[in-house]
């Protein structure tokens, strides 16, 4: 972690790139010896109740002899100008904390385990930790975010574990499993998961089938005819495939509304004519238990849910939208006029149940439950939404089918359209204002089996291509666009209404690499945190990429860095008008 320091054992190599460069082989934490290194230490953000501020009072009150009065004398820390008794004793408990931890630290680290992720193995395991890393590293990987089968596979090789151990075995079938959910899929074939794993961990079929059978008896997978679930994934498409064969048979449930008096009236209020296939959809929607609307862009589905709306609420029917992301939620909110959230907070996490609180017991409030952008949803998240659908609602799902499915495993909103279980009606017909834009023409272009049009001159275009073969020139022009050509062209402003989007994480093009030329053009100046190498100024767009249900904030949320405590290392982030700490 910053501020550590640490002894390396390695060899110098010669990079042809980079130069002379030191290989380590090993290393571990020791604590500094030099004023300065001390100062350095205590103000790293390691202990927390300690910034730069403090660590430097701390170390001019006492010197060489700093740590040894907070690991002993701790009241006395209360003679340094600002500590009361309240930070005295934060500063205990974490020094506590991290002395704690230090055995299982440097035992980690001496095995490739940073000390973020060591901290996070004492937090799960507690005193447990070492025994519990020796006896079986492998679970490592099941209960530790941030460790994959590889790392702890690197450990139980240092600790002499047999390559043929049946944690082995069983953690590499599951390991197998858990990728392919990374690549959509729900399952694997059978022969496909043995022979993948076989080729990861060089081992015979026979053991890896042994080791299958023993992960089915213990209920870790599901093996159905030739296919192998992970146990989770099997149970959410079962009950998906019940429940909304369930909610299609109960009849419809909603106020009485003459469809074609209410069509004509929700034209003469938004003042939008609707073509025949949106008033379809409308019509569907409203005598149908389960609809899904689909189409591409520019085809009118946020009109259609906007007539809805207005159509459902003037007969005082409960209506509520929702989609998968925060920023399809928030755009959904701003098209309509009518409150949208995110599918977590539509179900509402409870930290204390260590569940939602709406589920089959607890329904949503609603007579009718719009989800849009739903080719985003994976299976877990559509499973747990059909719980909460109460029997007497209507489901509406609207998206594009043929974009990109979701990151997480299944393909829901495509399998549902083919399995002929809900009315389905499709857009085509392109919308007049929707012409003009080459984003929306050169997507269903593609859809088409169509090349875009690369070429357009136009002044009012919204679409361009710039071909540039230099990495170092694709950087350059990427700022270059951000921070003025496209605010000067479009008014925008850089920090809140661009995104950039690149296939990659690493190199020069990468997303690690473009956050920080971006940052340093964009928001350049300002108190700033830094941490794994990560600089944070106020000011700073930030993105979620992981589900936090305690601070109910979840993967995609996107807010900006309003406010930074240099003294307890902790950030808020601006999310949607919600102050979350970090």
């Amino acid at each position: 972690q910053v501020g550590e320091t640490i002894r390396a054992r390695g060899h110098w190599t010669n990079h042809k790139q980079f130069g002379r460069q030191f290989a380590v082989e090993s290393f571990e934490s020791v604590l500094p010896h030099t004023l300065v290194g001390i100062q350095k230490y205590l103000g790293s953000g390691l202990i927390k109740g300690i910034g730069p501020k403090f660590a430097e009072r701390i170390v001019a009150k006492f010197g060489a002899k700093t740590f040894e009065v907070i690991d002993q004398y701790s009241a006395k820390l209360r003679d340094v100008d600002g500590i009361g008794p309240e930070r005295a004793r934060r500063i205990k408990e974490a020094w506590v904390a991290q002395k704690s931890i230090r055995d299982i630290m440097i035992f980690l680290q001496g095995h490739g385990i940073s000390s973020a992720q060591a901290a996070k193995i004492y937090k799960q395991y507690g005193d447990g930790a070492l025994a519990q890393v020796q006896e079986n590293p492998y679970q490592l990987a099941r209960d530790i975010p941030g460790i994959g089968f590889k790392t702890a596979d690197g450990i139980a090789a240092k600790l002499g574990i047999a390559r043929d151990s049946l944690h082995r075995l069983k953690a590499g079938l599951i390991h197998v499993l858990e990728e392919a959910t990374g690549d959509g899929h729900a399952c694997l074939p059978r022969d496909l998961l043995v022979r993948t794993a076989a080729e990861l961990l060089t081992s015979e079929i026979a053991p890896l089938e042994n080791a299958l059978k023993l992960l089915a008896l213990a209920g870790d997978v599901v093996v159905e005819e030739d296919a192998v679930y992970l146990t989770g994934l099997h149970r959410c498409e079962r009950e998906i495939a019940a429940r909304l064969n369930q909610l299609r048979l109960r009849p419809v449930d909603l106020p009485p509304i003459q469809i074609e008096n209410a069509l004509a009236w929700v034209q003469t209020r938004t003042g939008v004519a609707l073509a025949e296939a949106q008033r379809l959809a409308v019509r569907t929607a409203l005598t149908e238990k389960l609809t899904v609307i689909t189409g591409g862009p520019g085809v009118g589905k946020t009109t259609i849910v906007n007539s809805l709306v207005q159509i459902l609420r003037a007969k005082h029917a409960r209506v509520l939208l929702a989609a998968p992301t925060g920023r399809a939620a928030k755009r959904l909110s701003e098209t309509t006029g009518a409150a949208a959230q995110t599918i977590h907070r539509l179900l509402r996490y409870n930290p204390h149940e260590g569940g939602f609180a709406h589920h089959e017991r607890r329904p949503l409030p609603a007579d009718m439950v719009i989800i849009d952008e739903a080719s985003m949803l994976d299976l877990p998240l559509a499973y747990h939404l059909l719980r909460a659908i109460p029997p007497t609602a209507s489901l509406v799902f609207v998206g594009d089918v043929d974009q990109l499915p979701s990151v997480g495993p299944g393909n829901f909103l495509r399998d549902l359209i083919e399995s002929e279980r809900a009315a389905v009606v499709r857009l085509t017909e392109i919308f007049r204002q929707a012409r003009h834009s080459l984003i929306i023409t050169n997507a269903h272009r593609v859809n088409r089996g169509e090349l875009p049009d690369l070429q357009t001159k136009a002044a009012a275009a919204d679409f361009f291509f710039l071909e540039q073969p230099d990495p170092d020139k694709v950087v350059a022009t990427i700022r270059e666009l951000c921070a003025e050509r496209l605010p000067r062209k479009f008014g925008f402003d850089p920090l809140r209404d661009i995104q950039v989007l690149t296939p990659m994480h690493k190199g020069l093009c990468g997303a690690e690499n473009l956050n920080r030329e971006l940052q340093a053009v964009l928001n350049p100046r300002g108190p700033q945190l830094e941490r794994y190498g990560r600089l944070y100024r106020v000011g700073d767009r930030v993105m979620q990429i992981r589900n936090n249900y305690d601070k109910d904030v979840f993967n995609g949320d996107l807010g900006r860095i309003q406010k930074l405590d240099l003294i307890e290392q902790e950030l808020t982030v601006d999310l949607d008008g919600r102050a979350v700490a970090y």
